[in-house]
């Protein structure tokens, strides 16, 4: 039963990662954010470049917690490694939420045409992000049973 816990975990997570995977290089190519260029266009290197290094959790963390695994006899394992992410994860609700709440009047271009404010695309965000937390976080803090 704890391997469909981990799998549905992962399975949330991936949609997490490409949800942000996809916003993230949504506001990079509108030159918002560290690397994307102050004329709203990041350059074509500044997206490859970010777009390949957000491949790399987008894809290794939904692995990790699918599979079962452990280092040092058990001290680090697959359900280690999802507290850890639960963690990163209710790091993350809380930043976006405080942007959701506060976030102020900028806008981006939205990619369907017209605007977004900062605050509606952090509501959405903040919602993928609390369904990713408690996918993990129920896969990593839920006690396994006893095999019968």
């Amino acid at each position: 039963m704890s391997d469909r816990r981990y799998r549905v975990a992962a399975c949330v997570y991936l949609v997490y990662g490409v949800v942000y995977w996809l916003g993230g290089m949504w506001l990079l190519s509108q030159g918002v954010g560290v690397m994307g260029g102050r004329g709203g266009d990041g350059t074509t290197a500044s997206l490859v470049r970010w777009g390949l290094i957000g491949a790399i959790p987008l894809l290794a963390i939904p692995l990790l917690l699918s599979r079962r695994w452990s280092w040092l006899g058990g001290i680090v394992s697959r359900r280690t490694f999802a507290a850890l992410v639960a963690l990163l994860l209710a790091f993350r609700a809380w930043k976006v939420g405080g942007v959701a709440l506060h976030g102020g009047g900028a806008s981006v271009a939205a990619p369907w045409g017209g605007s977004m404010s900062f605050q509606a695309g952090a509501a959405i965000f903040l919602v993928v992000t609390l369904l990713a937390l408690l996918a993990v976080a129920r896969a990593a803090f839920t006690p396994e049973r006893a095999s019968a």
